[in-house]
């Protein structure tokens, strides 16, 4: 039995939200290590983290300190998730998938420059 009865499904994908939901956290998770891989290969091609405040995680703490990052920001997420409704629960996990996605596209661009 479906927990999506009574909510409408997502126009243009004929999706419950709950099942667009579930897809958005595997690409926020995707993207997650798309981003910390990619920037941890430009970096030791010598490129320079641009985000100040991944900069400063990074340059404090490393790797530990560019997953502690990630792990606030989705932490942030499931916190605040309730507070939605479940049509638009969506909107978490894409929120957080989209810089991601965009800053791995960014981070491949960079790398392909110095390669």
């Amino acid at each position: 039995m479906s927990s999506d009865a009574g909510y409408p499904r997502v126009p243009h994908l004929n999706m419950p939200p709950a099942d667009l939901e579930r897809l958005l956290w595997i690409i926020v998770g995707i993207s997650l290590v798309g981003d910390i891989v990619t920037t941890f290969v430009g970096l030791h091609l010598g490129l320079a983290e641009s985000n100040p405040i991944a900069r400063g995680a990074i340059e404090g703490y490393g790797l530990a300190g560019m997953i502690a990052l990630k792990a606030f920001a989705i932490g942030i997420g499931v916190i605040c998730r309730p507070l939605l409704t479940a049509e638009y629960r969506p909107i978490v996990p894409a929120g957080l998938a989209l810089p991601w996605l965009v800053a791995v596209a960014s981070n491949l661009y960079m790398i392909s420059t110095v390669v």
